[in-house]
């Protein structure tokens, strides 16, 4: 733990989480007044996380949507600051955005799970999410194999459908997007 943090006492807020030094091995994410941290994401998360900003991006472009796919942002909400691996935000308040997007921006947020991650964005994100209002919420495992569930919030939380491989997302909001989680693999 750096400095910064060990120097720290009482709860933690948003401006302070912005305050601290980029931390290249780790990401800093604030919840309840506390902060998370978990390692930076190695390198099959990352190849999966740049393929499906592809995919993401050319399906937003194909259909002239008005969002905008964008990685590892500052999402700002009620009770703190989470950084998704992927965002779809509304492309106007992207464009306008420093440091953050609030929740009320995002249409959905997107979590890879990794081993140091799984617990975290299986049980607590996803609570999160929904009390910000954020109408999806997307979790992709990797292990044994590509699978995608695709949340939709409905009455305070997500509602998932689960898409294995050999098998399509058939997505119509916030954007059609139609893909098999097989081409997320390595080819």
């Amino acid at each position: 733990m750096s400095v910064a943090t060990a120097d720290h006492s009482g709860p933690w807020t948003v401006e302070d989480v912005l305050a601290l030094p980029e931390d290249p091995r780790n990401r800093i994410e604030l919840v309840g007044g506390a902060l998370l941290m978990s390692p930076n994401p190695g390198i099959p998360h990352q190849r999966v996380s740049s393929r499906l900003w592809a995919l993401l991006d050319a399906a937003i472009d194909a259909a002239g949507a008005p969002f905008e796919a964008l990685e590892a942002v500052n999402v700002v909400l009620p009770d703190g600051l989470l950084i998704p691996d992927l965002v779809i935000a509304d492309a106007i308040a992207a464009d306008k955005a420093g440091a953050t997007l609030g929740a009320h921006d995002v249409a959905v947020a997107i979590e890879i799970a990794s081993p140091s991650t799984r617990v975290t964005d299986k049980r607590l994100k996803p609570s999160l999410y929904a009390a910000a209002g954020i109408p999806h919420y997307w979790r992709l495992e990797l292990d044994p194999a590509p699978r995608l569930y695709l949340g939709r919030l409905e009455l305070g939380t997500y509602t998932d459908r689960l898409v294995q491989v050999g098998e399509r997302t058939d997505v119509t909001e916030p954007f059609p997007l139609d893909l098999d989680p097989a081409a997320l693999l390595r080819r």
